[in-house]
């Protein structure tokens, strides 16, 4: 069983410049994805493989003993490029690279590292035992319910709930259907997935992990200054 682990990061990041490097907890960011994606590989003897345009990244990965002589070409480093072909570009070169297809294809996002080994291997196990199952993400209950409190504009202007429960109205949060908010902390693939042409992992085939603990994407300052408070102060260990 091959197992390609992919670690996704351009440079250029408008909301916070060089995020992916910046030091958090007295590491760059991406020290957490490589530390997890080594301690993943070395039990399932895993293909580890960095997708970047930006010479930093590249450098840094390189001092955490992470090469690679690929570099993302500049169309699936813009803003509007997609997940799904930049995954997809990575794992031709690495499949084409090693003469081997890999079976499983494990993204993780080095923006969102708060996971743990037992998260992976947890939710690998889950997608294994499903073999109709393409794609396996991770979650967190959602904070806002789109059944109870979540509303959007109508067509004549006014505003009403996102979703209609089938049995007619919910009169609270905890009569709500069960929801959950992607985390973007890691997504497995079957290889079969990448023969679809799908642009998305959410798919009719999907499977979730719910986490067990806190996990979000770092998107602003204030995010990164509240997981560096939780480092600093032992709330959490990366």
């Amino acid at each position: 069983m091959n197992i390609l682990i992919t670690i996704c990061g351009r440079g250029g990041s408008k909301g916070i410049p060089g995020k992916n490097v910046k030091l958090i907890g007295g590491k760059p960011l991406i020290t957490y994805t490589i530390d997890i994606a080594n301690k993943f590989a070395a039990i399932h003897k895993a293909k580890i493989a960095l997708s970047t345009d930006d010479a930093q990244i590249k450098l840094t990965a390189e001092k955490l003993g992470l090469f690679t002589e690929y570099t993302r070409p500049d169309i699936l480093a813009s803003d509007v490029a997609g997940k799904i072909d930049t995954i997809a570009d990575i794992l031709k070169y690495e499949e084409q690279c090693n003469s081997l297809i890999y079976d499983f294809i494990l993204d993780l996002d080095i923006t969102s590292p708060m996971r743990t080994l037992s998260n992976l291997e947890q939710s690998f196990e889950i997608l294994r035992q499903n073999e109709q199952a393409q794609t396996l993400f991770s979650v967190n209950p959602a904070a806002r319910n789109p059944y109870f409190n979540m509303v959007e504009e109508g067509s004549n202007g006014f505003y009403t709930l996102v979703k209609k429960a089938a049995n007619g109205s919910v009169m609270s949060r905890q009569a709500a259907p069960k929801v959950y908010e992607l985390n973007a902390s890691f997504y497995w693939y079957r290889r079969s997935f990448f023969y679809t042409g799908a642009k998305s992992p959410i798919t009719d085939r999907s499977l979730i992990y719910e986490m067990d603990h806190l996990c979000f994407d770092l998107d602003h300052m204030n995010d990164f200054e509240y997981l560096e408070f939780l480092l600093l102060n032992n709330k959490v260990v990366l």
